[in-house]
């Protein structure tokens, strides 16, 4: 959520920085309206609640003196004026929700170092581990979906007959490849990160103290009859673990990762990369998380984004970093880099992790605060995301990459301690 005060200040600073992500500035106009109003009319009330208090006690004093029906008449103009504080009040209430929730479906402000441009075509690539189309034989060049079936590690149609399109169901080797995955992306941050394991059930609230609603409730699962949520992200969760909560400075940064298995809806992908692990409901993914103050924010990013790639490229998948365009931005992000895989089989580049810097955005939302060292009064924490691993696609690149000619998968050497002593898929017999 962004800062009232700001935009009350400096609304065309405001609408300059949503105008790069594309998004309509209507609503900021909205907001200051609104602010005005609501500013005006609690100043009003407070005034008659101030002149309520006073008139009560002229009543008690006039009582006391025996002047009864000066009282009197005085308390019957305490309660009209009672009337008018109650109606007023109600006004404020109402008001107060109507800003909320704009201001709860404004996306964040993205940085000045931001790359410009409204969609994907404006990213801009920063470095690229060395793709070479060239270097691919035939035998990688076949989708992981086919190769799943013949090697029976993944069951798409069985998958289907359970829960109905853009499931999959891993089997034997590909289930034991899959929970290597989640080891590899949680043991190799252990070092500086806390493992928790959160509920991925989560009240309204907590969705959206994250950002994921109001602005994104079609792409995510709602249990009606509980009011709870799947987690599209263990970001959601971990965002919200210190909500209301005031954190010291000296614990800052606080590093979290959680393994969790995410559900999304895909509301808008009908008919898009649906073959396979390309695009799915119910998925894996390792997340990393991090609290810290605003000066810890560049470098924390940096981090996050160093020990991500750090990990691609350590299973041998060639990979590249891009710098997404203002408009490509999740809404909650203010810088983001993401990290994409080469999948010779699919013919693609799949993103594997999304790291972003979201300022004060989330924080504001699920109130998380911290109390500078010697200073008066609290600031808003800024918060840190990025996905430590994304078990299918990155388990597509290497069913598709580590490939061998006679149809055999050879594992990564780093997945070898968390296999169980297999280090090859066997080729079809």
């Amino acid at each position: 959520m962004l800062d009232i005060k700001l935009i009350r200040s400096d609304p065309e600073a405001v609408k300059a920085a949503i105008a790069r992500r594309g998004e309509p500035l209507s609503s900021i106009d909205e907001i200051v309206e609104l602010d005005a109003s609501l500013r005006s009319t609690s100043t009003e009330r407070d005034e008659i609640r101030s002149e309520i208090r006073q008139t009560s006690k002229q009543v008690g004093a006039l009582h006391a003196q025996g002047n009864a029906d000066e009282a009197n008449a005085l308390a019957d103009h305490s309660r009209s004026l009672g009337a008018r504080e109650k109606t007023l009040d109600e006004r404020c209430e109402r008001l107060a929700a109507e800003l909320r929730e704009l201001l709860l479906n404004v996306s964040n402000m993205p940085s000045p170092d931001a790359p410009d441009g409204l969609t994907e075509d404006g990213n801009v690539e920063v470095r690229n581990s060395g793709y070479d189309p060239d270097a691919y034989g035939d035998h990688q060049k076949v989708p992981h979906w086919e190769i799943g079936e013949q090697l029976q590690i993944l069951d798409v149609d069985r998958a289907v007959r359970l829960s109905g399109s853009m499931f999959v169901m891993y089997r034997g080797d590909g289930a034991r490849l899959l929970r290597a995955l989640i080891a590899y992306g949680l043991e190799r941050n252990r070092d500086a990160f806390e493992e928790v394991r959160p509920p991925t059930l989560v009240k309204s609230n907590t969705m959206i103290g994250s950002g994921h609603l109001p602005k994104f409730a079609d792409d995510a699962y709602h249990i009606e009859r509980d009011d709870l949520w799947a987690i599209p992200t263990s970001e959601v969760s971990l965002t919200s673990m210190f909500s209301g909560e005031i954190l010291d400075e000296v614990d800052l940064p606080i590093r979290l990762m959680a393994h969790t298995s995410c559900y999304r809806r895909e509301a808008g992908a009908a008919g898009r990369d649906t073959r396979g692990l390309l695009r799915v409901h119910e998925f894996d993914k390792v997340e990393m998380y991090a609290f810290c103050t605003p000066e810890q924010g560049h470098d924390l990013h940096m981090e996050i984004l160093d020990r991500a790639e750090s990990a691609i490229r350590d299973l041998g998948l060639v990979h590249r970093v891009v710098d997404l365009a203002c408009g490509d931005i999740s809404g909650a992000g203010a810088r983001t880099f993401d990290i994409e895989v080469f999948a010779p089989g699919a013919d693609r580049w799949l993103e594997v992790s999304s790291i972003s810097w979201c300022t004060d955005y989330q924080s504001r939302r699920a109130n998380i605060r911290y109390r500078p060292e010697g200073a008066k009064g609290t600031q808003f924490v800024h918060s840190l995301n990025g996905s430590a691993l994304a078990v299918p696609r990155v388990w597509a690149a290497i069913v598709e990459t580590c490939r061998q000619p006679d149809g055999s998968i050879e594992m990564p050497e780093v997945l070898h301690p968390y296999l169980g002593g297999l280090t090859k898929i066997p080729a079809p017999s």
